[in-house]
């Protein structure tokens, strides 16, 4: 019998083709990938080049963010992800909302679930500055609970110029997984670099709330969380690309971990394939 492939999820894609970038943003996006901006945008603005090189980089499947943090990094809008992910059933459109843009945030997430098949959704406070718990953002979260749909936020540091990192303390996702237990909840970065325990433990605590690696080297993931294993059922992959050279070098050093296979294929597509329920 010929086993069956196992998945690989790429849960954190942003497009090449931003709007609108900050000088900051695609000059640090420039340093990784090794390019000048006009070379990215040839590379990689064609959604075929994206897909042909997530392939290249042994994914299966991948979600595509948008961004509408226009005070720090830029804005690539829901309309552009759609555009980017349409036609592909591979790639997996998740919207962004942001609070001080959107009247309705919740009626404007329900529009790019229902009429244009967008899967998640991603909130950026250290970008667009506000706590996770903020009372504004309950109605929100319960639209999103209704939908049946994922929610990200960015936790912890940041590269890019006037972010504020004390919008991305883990521990304001607690209020939200409380008081919406149905709501799938995805710590993007795992409170890199101040608060990678109080992910781990959330992410132990709550059924609901997810932990994902982007951003985090795969070598260093044992030290951040000596006990990673235990957490296998509640840990998601992501590369953060353009933020670095090679998704597969990522993938490969997550393979070498001293962990059992099991934990690997969940962290690897398992758990994103459930939450994104193509499983």
């Amino acid at each position: 019998m010929v086993a069956l492939k196992k998945p690989v999820v790429d849960f954190h894609i942003h497009p090449a083709n931003y709007e609108i970038y900050s000088p900051s943003a695609i000059k640090w996006i420039c340093q990784q990938q090794g390019m000048d901006e006009d070379e990215l945008l040839d590379n990689y603005s064609k959604p075929q080049a994206m897909v042909e090189y997530l392939k290249q980089n042994g994914v299966d499947y991948a979600v595509i963010m948008a961004e509408l943090s226009p005070a720090i990094t830029g804005s690539c809008s829901n309309e552009n992800v759609a555009k980017f992910c349409e036609g592909r059933e591979f790639l997996f459109p998740f919207a962004s909302i942001n609070p001080y843009l959107h009247n309705r945030p919740g009626d404007e997430l329900e529009y790019w679930v229902k009429e244009r098949g967008f899967k998640g959704v991603k909130l950026y406070p250290t970008y667009q500055f506000f706590y996770p718990n903020d009372s504004m953002l309950y109605p929100f979260y319960a639209k999103a609970e209704e939908l049946g749909i994922p929610v990200m936020l960015h936790t912890g540091s940041s590269v890019f110029k006037g972010a504020r990192i004390k919008y991305g303390d883990p521990t304001f996702l607690d209020d939200v997984a409380v008081d919406f237990p149905k709501l799938n909840i995805i710590m993007a970065h795992s409170g890199r670099g101040f608060w990678y325990d109080r992910a781990f433990f959330l992410a132990r605590l709550h059924e609901n709330v997810y932990m994902e690696l982007a951003g985090l080297p795969p070598s260093r993931l044992l030290t951040y969380f000596p006990e990673l294993e235990r957490n296998a059922d509640k840990i998601i992959f992501g590369s953060d690309w353009p933020g670095l050279t090679s998704i597969a070098e990522n993938i490969e050093a997550i393979r070498r971990l001293p962990i059992s296979e099991e934990a690997k294929d969940k962290i690897l597509g398992k758990n994103a394939a459930r939450v994104l329920k193509i499983i």
